[in-house]
C-alpha cells in the first residue's frame, strides 16, 4: 500500500517554500505555550515566537534578540480527535473526499509536532464507540495513525459523534494536552458548547472544519451529458442514502437558501469558538489547506490565554 504520508510530506514541502524556514518554525512555536522551570537553551528570536520568552539580558549581551527554552516547550503531547463517521465519507467543498482532506490536517499537524520533539495520539469514533490510540513519536506512528483514520472511514457504518469524541477526552484525558478537533461543519448543540467549556479548562483546544460539498449542483452542463448536470455528480446524503432530486439541482432560489442556513450555522459556532477563545480554521480545499493550517497556528499567538 502506498505511503498516505509521503504526499502530505509534498504538500508541507511545497507551501514551506513559500515562506521562510523561520516563519514556519515560529508560527508553531506560537501553538506551544508551555512553560516550566527547567531551562534548556537559548536560541534566536523567530516570527512567532513571545515576546515573555525574550531573555533581555542575553539580548543586551549578544546584540540581537534571544528566547529561553525551557523542557516544558519541546514536551507536548498533540491529541487528535477526529471524527471517522459517516459524515466523513462525503465529499469536501472541492469535491474530493472529505476524508482526504482530514489525512492531510492531521499529518502535516503530526509532522510539526514531531519536527518540535513533541508525540501525538489519536482518539477517534462514531456513535457506536470511541477507541484511541497509544502515544507515538516517530514518523511510523504518523503513518500508523493516518492509515487508522483511512481504514476506520472506510469502514464507517454509523453516524458521526462529535459530542461522543469530547466526551470521552473530558471523562478520560487527565494530563492537559493540545487537543486538535477534526470535524465536519455539523452545527454545534448545546451538549457540544457543555463540552467545550470543561475542555477549555482541562486542556489546550484547536478546531478544524472540514468543509461540506455544495448539496444542490449549479446548472452548467457536467463533463459527461451534454446538458443539465452530471448524474454522476448527484448529491446523496451518506448517512440516509436519500438523493437531491435531479430538478432541484441548479435552483437558485434553493441554493440561496441552503447558503444562508449554512453561514447563520457556521457564524453560530465561529461566535461560540471565539468567546472560549478556541482557535478556529475552515477547510475547503487540499490546494490551500497547509497554507490555512500554518495560519491558525500563528494566530495562536494573538490569543489570550487564562
Amino acid at each position: 500500500m502506498a505511503s498516505l504520508l509521503t504526499p502530505v510530506k509534498g504538500k508541507l514541502f511545497i507551501d514551506s517554500t513559500r515562506k521562510s524556514t523561520h516563519a514556519l518554525d515560529g508560527a508553531y512555536a506560537s501553538l506551544l505555550r508551555g512553560h516550566s522551570l527547567d531551562f534548556d537553551d537559548l536560541r534566536a528570536y523567530e516570527y512567532g515566537d513571545q515576546i515573555r520568552d525574550i531573555d533581555w539580558k542575553a539580548t543586551a549581551r549578544l546584540g540581537s534578540p534571544v528566547v529561553k527554552r525551557s523542557l516544558a516547550t519541546r514536551m507536548h503531547t498533540v491529541l487528535f480527535a477526529v471524527d471517522t463517521g459517516l459524515a466523513m465519507t462525503a465529499l469536501a467543498h472541492d469535491e474530493k473526499p472529505k476524508k482526504d482532506l482530514a489525512l492531510l490536517a492531521v499529518g502535516v499537524l503530526g509532522l510539526l509536532a514531531l519536527r518540535h520533539g513533541d508525540d501525538f495520539c489519536l482518539i477517534n469514533g462514531d456513535s457506536r464507540g470511541v477507541r484511541r490510540r497509544e502515544i507515538g513519536r516517530s514518523e511510523a506512528a504518523l503513518e500508523h495513525t493516518l492509515r487508522t483514520i483511512d481504514r476506520a472511514v472506510d469502514a464507517a457504518s454509523a453516524p458521526s459523534d462529535r459530542d461522543a469524541l469530547l466526551s470521552y477526552i473530558a471523562r478520560t484525558i487527565a494530563r492537559r494536552m493540545i487537543v486538535v478537533v477534526v470535524t465536519d461543519d455539523a452545527p454545534v448543540t448545546d451538549e457540544t458548547e457543555r463540552l467545550l467549556r470543561r475542555l477549555r479548562v482541562q486542556h489546550d483546544v484547536l478546531w478544524i472544519t472540514l468543509r461540506d460539498a455544495e448539496p444542490v449542483l449549479d446548472s452548467r452542463p457536467g463533463p459527461s451529458s451534454g446538458s443539465g448536470t452530471d448524474p454522476q455528480r448527484a448529491r446523496r446524503d451518506v448517512a440516509t442514502r436519500w438523493a437531491i432530486p435531479e430538478f432541484l439541482q441548479g435552483d437558485p432560489e434553493l441554493a440561496a437558501e441552503l447558503h444562508a442556513a449554512d453561514a447563520a450555522d457556521i457564524a453560530h459556532t465561529e461566535a461560540l469558538l471565539r468567546r472560549l477563545e478556541i482557535t478556529h480554521t475552515p477547510l475547503a480545499e487540499q490546494d490551500e489547506a497547509v497554507g490555512d493550517l500554518l495560519r491558525m497556528l500563528d494566530a495562536r499567538s494573538h490569543v489570550r490565554r487564562g
